[in-house]
């Protein structure tokens, strides 16, 4: 009996020294994340005296995955291919010139975008788009003159009415060709971006408070972002932060201060999202200070502040998780 009884008691042991080295799996999250980011890099990246590497610092600091780059183009030659290869990512150039760098894989190439893979096996598709700045409603609202051969005799203007009409003659036939291609996606509930420098401002910010407060001169319902909003797309920047007075978000321009005369400081970059169950969680400016930037790099080697957006997605169910949510074969029904 006593030995028994020991025979009993070393075996508990034994099954409690074994469940004491079993360590619990971690608990696997419903989503994944990935950051998302719009960068001007002005004339391809160096036209402000610095190495193409403080364009690729900018990304870096921003802790982007995927990037729509305006204005690779430059005097010296530098191209998208460069800045891929100092980052080490892929790297997707449309006939436009506008390029798509991502870490992520490129599994489909598009007119304006492209298609990734992500680490959880989403795929997303992602657009970029760099719109005509001329003319600029704004600076004819102002009465500002660039010096820019092709902003010269540009009319100025008075109205909203006529600013609406000029953005949409400018603007609105790309904006119809990118959404008449989204339409076309074969997942309506993936999720999508949409980046760029739009070279307009949005609705969400030239409000009448706006106008009373003095920032902007008129209230301005500009038709592009409006368009992007009937689509069912939402600004990120605006998802986070709705008062247009208390977050302004400017991007356009940090080579010039607030008072200069031949500018308007203004929010023209933007991120974009849609997609089953994606959700913006962060949303913050890169640029040359920390009273103008969230993310500050100086020096500064653009005349555009980058934006850059957080998001999460629905991760998608595992072959064995589906096969796991089946009814047992055995079961004959």
């Amino acid at each position: 009996m006593k030995n028994r009884i020991r025979t009993i008691t070393a075996l508990g042991i034994l099954i409690a020294i074994g469940l004491a080295f079993i360590t619990p799996l971690p608990a696997q999250s419903e989503e994944s994340s990935v950051k998302v980011m719009s960068y001007n890099i002005y004339r391809g990246g160096t036209f402000r005296g610095q190495a193409l590497s403080q364009t690729a610092k900018v990304i870096q600091e921003a802790k982007a995955d995927i990037v729509g780059i305006q204005e690779t183009r430059s005097p010296d030659g530098v191209n998208a291919e460069e800045l891929a290869r100092l980052l080490g990512w892929n790297h997707h150039v449309n006939p436009g010139n506008r390029v798509i760098l991502t870490r992520y894989e490129i599994v489909e190439e598009m007119r304006d975008g492209i298609k990734v893979k992500l680490p959880s096996g989403q795929e997303a598709y992602l657009f970029n788009l760099h719109l005509p700045s001329n003319p600029y409603q704004p600076y004819q609202l102002l009465g500002i003159q660039p010096k820019w051969e092709k902003h010269k005799d540009t009319p100025f203007i008075k109205t909203e009415a006529e600013a609406i009409e000029g953005a949409k003659e400018a603007r609105g036939g790309e904006i119809s060709a990118l959404l008449n291609q989204i339409r076309s996606l074969p997942d309506k509930e993936a999720p999508v971006f949409v980046v760029g420098d739009f070279n307009e401002p949005s609705h969400l910010d030239w409000t009448e408070a706006a106008a009373k407060s003095g920032r902007h001169p008129i209230k301005v319902e500009y038709p592009n972002s409006l368009a992007m909003t009937k689509a069912g797309f939402a600004d990120a920047w605006r998802t986070l932060y709705p008062d247009e007075m208390k977050k302004p978000g400017f991007t356009w321009t940090p080579i010039m201060t607030a008072d200069a005369p031949k500018t308007h400081h203004d929010r023209i970059d933007f991120v974009y999202f849609k997609g089953k169950g994606v959700k913006v969680t962060e949303a913050k400016i890169v640029g040359e200070n920390k009273e103008n930037a969230d993310i500050v790099v100086a020096p500064y080697p653009s005349d555009h502040r980058a934006v850059v957006a957080t998001f999460t997605l629905p991760n998608l169910e595992k072959p064995e998780q589906l096969d796991a949510n089946k009814p047992n074969a055995g079961d004959g029904k």
